[in-house]
């Protein structure tokens, strides 16, 4: 065969029906050698590595020939967009005609997996950007499941600790309880919550309640489609569950209630706001920290004066482990529940920043505190059961990535419930362990704005101690993806869970 570099070049026009004629195979060669040259300098600038070891096999294929110096004839190529592209194994080239003398054979190396995508020859361009739109589809896919995985370990954990809550019930409280005490109001308002879900979500789509995101990670902007206030849906139903087990005379149960739709009165008033607002922040952040105290002080009045059932025969205690035991709080309790209502509300509404993390931490908080309260009231307990059911239930449609957002109206309504089971019980101490995330994330906010602050006095110039607040965007920023970050977080809030549970029982 002749030297490649003695043969000039003949161009080759692609043309899906029509045959084209190759008079020279040295030319032919040459031409797909600078066709290899030019892919490889595009998929090195692009760097698209995968695409960029699919053409040179391709191209740098088993050739076999018989050929002479004459002149031969070639037929058409095989459409590469062929349905079975990927089950091809080999292109075949022979001669039309009498007088052709040779054939070709190109044998080519099995491409890597990707879906078959239709794409003319003569437009290799297309070609890459479709395949890199099908791998894009094939890690979304993949995203999802990782988010169907994490609610499949987080309702299993949770349903195997209700599981063993309710089987040893009657050695906690020395009460013959029923045997699915807790897991039955649990699992009937994860179910409903879910199913609700499913008409809400669309009726949130078509009254354009979406989410208004103004900061946050540059990848955050693609949720801003995303219907929100999807508290309207799972916290009355977690309410409602828990009212009907529990019974509508239950005193402790009915003020729970009233203070959770009371601050989610006040996260919907902030949704409302903020949508036709067009901006991230509905109520300004003193008058809703106004409200909230303003509800938190009369809850406070309100466990002053209902007959609320102790076991200690009087209010205003708060049981801590041995060797402190009981003590009383006076009138510092009314602050003290305040500082809870409020801190708790606005803790969630800060953790509500990844797909499924404020709820699944919610719902992992919700049983630590129905564990903790059981020998105490354990009408609250299935409170508690009842809004981690709704939490799981929320989380089928809030899961990565999500269909719909909780909101000020569900993050402000979790903890106001959060709150409101401690208030009644005195149980504080297993709520700030349990709560453990949401505490991490303001403390992460406020360090954040005092650091700043400090940093702009002394030197002029302020800066920050984390990349930004709160802290799940500073990991973000760092390289963490949201699925992961979110695994950590559960697993983080289970040992907490466990944790609080314990010391609430033997506190109690």
């Amino acid at each position: 065969m002749r030297s490649l570099s003695s043969r000039a070049q003949v161009p080759v026009r692609f043309s899906t029906p029509a045959p084209f004629q190759l008079r020279r195979c040295s030319s032919f060669l040459l031409h797909h050698n600078n066709a290899l040259l030019r892919f490889h300098a595009l998929t090195h600038r692009h760097e698209f590595n995968g695409l960029h070891s699919s053409i040179k096999s391709l191209w740098r294929s088993k050739l076999i020939m018989a050929m002479d110096d004459d002149s031969f004839g070639m037929s058409s190529f095989d459409d590469w967009a062929a349905a079975d592209y990927e089950a091809t194994d080999a292109y075949m080239m022979s001669s039309s005609g009498d007088d052709s003398d040779s054939d070709i054979i190109i044998n080519s190396i099995n491409d890597f997996e990707l879906p078959s995508v239709k794409v003319s020859t003569h437009d290799a361009l297309k070609m890459t950007a479709h395949r890199l739109a099908m791998l894009g589809r094939a890690r979304k896919a993949h995203r999802i499941k990782l988010g169907a995985l994490l609610n499949l370990g987080l309702i299993t954990f949770l349903t195997m600790l209700l599981l063993l809550v309710d089987w040893c019930a009657w050695k906690i409280v020395r009460l013959p309880l029923p045997s699915d005490y807790l897991s039955r109001p649990f699992f009937m308002s994860a179910i409903l919550a879910s199913l609700a879900g499913y008409i809400c979500i669309p009726l949130l789509h078509g009254l354009n309640v979406h989410q208004i995101i103004t900061r946050g990670p540059i990848g955050h902007s693609k949720k801003r489609r995303t219907p929100t206030m999807g508290g309207l849906f799972f916290v009355p139903i977690g309410v409602a569950v828990a009212m009907f087990i529990a019974g509508f005379k239950s005193v402790e149960v009915s003020g729970a209630a009233v203070a959770t739709l009371l601050f989610a009165g006040i996260g919907l008033l902030d949704d409302i706001l903020s949508v036709f607002k067009n901006r991230s922040c509905g109520l300004l952040p003193w008058t809703r920290i106004t409200l909230e105290v303003a509800v938190g002080i009369s809850f406070s009045f309100w466990l002053g004066t209902a007959n609320i059932s102790s076991p200690y025969g009087m209010k205003m205690l708060v049981p801590l482990p041995e060797p402190l035991g009981l003590v009383f709080l006076g009138k510092c309790y009314m602050l003290l529940t305040s500082f809870c209502f409020v801190s708790m509300a606005n803790g969630i509404n800060l953790t509500d920043g990844l797909d499924g993390l404020a709820g699944g931490t919610a719902a992992l908080a919700f049983v630590a505190m129905s564990i903790a309260v059981l020998p105490i009231c354990p009408d609250l307990s299935i409170f508690g059961a009842s809004m981690a059911g709704s939490c799981v239930g929320f989380l089928w449609h809030n899961r990565h990535r999500a269909s719909v957002f909780m909101g000020d109206t569900g993050s402000l309504a979790l903890g106001g419930a959060l709150a409101a089971m401690a208030s009644c019980t005195g149980m504080f101490f297993p709520l700030f362990i349990s709560s453990g995330i949401f505490a991490l994330e303001a403390s992460s906010v406020i360090m954040q704005v005092l650091y700043f602050k400090t940093t702009k006095r002394i030197w002029g110039v302020g800066q920050r101690f984390f990349r930004m607040a709160p802290f799940h965007h500073h990991l973000e920023l760092c390289g963490l993806r949201e699925p992961m970050i979110v695994a950590i977080a559960y697993f983080v809030a289970s040992i907490l869970a466990l944790s609080a549970g314990y010391i609430g029982l033997i506190s109690a």
